[in-house]
């Protein structure tokens, strides 16, 4: 597993100040995507001290920061383990910030797949950002989102009630 990038301090990918780490490598290759360098899984690099950089940098400078992981694509077969594995850390940690995490696959996919190990992974985001780009779809006045076909899922009250639960906002 390799990462394309980690940024300490992302102003962009989620509320406030985040940590963000963008995975490396995609099996979907949406059209249009604007993260076409990172669909190689050869890409990338390794970061063998990965957990320890993000846990560090959440509260660096005595400010707290939320976590979010993109792509790539991070819960594809290559990626979801580590993923997992950063995830669990991060909320050992940090318990009470914000997650979260951008996915081409929807939701609906993620769970028809009984997979355990992306079940995991689900359980421990606040917030899901879900479904394929699509290019005939582009909106850049979307919160978090680059088209209108992609979610932002509030994945507690989606555990909770086991139905989609949208954050509503401008649409």
């Amino acid at each position: 597993m390799k990462i394309a990038e980690l940024k300490l301090n992302d102003c962009i990918d989620g509320e406030g100040i985040s940590v963000s780490v963008w995975m490396q490598g995609c099996p979907l290759r949406c059209k249009g995507c604007h993260n076409e360098r990172l669909w190689d899984f050869e890409g990338g690099y390794d970061e063998p001290e990965l957990k320890g950089k993000i846990i560090k940098a959440i509260s660096a400078n005595g400010i707290k920061r939320n976590f979010s992981i993109l792509g790539g694509e991070p819960l594809c077969e290559q990626n979801k383990d580590m993923v997992l594995e950063i995830l669990k850390s991060v909320r050992i940690a940090y318990p009470d910030i914000k997650i979260y995490l951008w996915t081409g696959y929807t939701y609906e996919f993620l769970k028809s797949l009984k997979d355990n190990t992306i079940n995991d992974i689900l359980n421990q985001l606040d917030y899901l950002i879900d479904g394929p780009y699509v290019e005939s779809e582009r909106d850049l006045t979307l919160k978090l989102r680059g088209s209108r076909n992609q979610r932002l899922i509030d994945m507690k009250t989606t555990l909770e009630s086991s139905k989609v639960v949208l954050v509503l906002e401008n649409k």
